[in-house]
């Protein structure tokens, strides 16, 4: 049974920081493309972030470039988002996503396999 959780959510002021982790198990982890969303109350799930298999490859909204940085350890079946500069329109439930068979530039919620509960992330102005 695949399962996948985020954890790190919280409250904090605009331009402060926050690390979001999500760990997934029952999948091998290592063949999954894994994707970051938001949504914010009233608004359609949008794409965030996303990394490769390897690792090597990165995709970012273009809003969140320069302040979000994603990345992943394999070995510990996790991927991480870590935020920085935030802002109140950042605001939203974030999701974590497995992706088998996705490119990290295809930005759509349904190319997506298996995903997270969300957690909540709230920038105070």
């Amino acid at each position: 049974q695949v399962q996948v959780g985020e954890s790190g959510g919280g409250l904090v002021q605009a331009g402060g920081s926050l690390s979001l982790s999500c760990a997934a198990s029952g999948l091998r982890f290592s063949s999954y493309t894994l994707g970051w969303f938001r949504q914010a109350p009233g608004k359609e799930r949008e794409f965030v972030a996303a990394i490769s298999t390897s690792g090597f490859m990165k995709h970012y909204r273009d809003s969140v470039k320069g302040r979000f940085t994603i990345s992943r350890d394999n070995a510990k079946g996790t991927v991480y988002l870590q935020m920085n500069s935030l802002k109140p329109e950042d605001t939203a439930v974030y999701y974590c996503a497995a992706a088998q068979r996705t490119s990290v530039q295809a930005p759509n919620p349904s190319t997506y396999d298996y995903w997270g509960q969300g957690t909540q992330v709230t920038v105070s102005s």
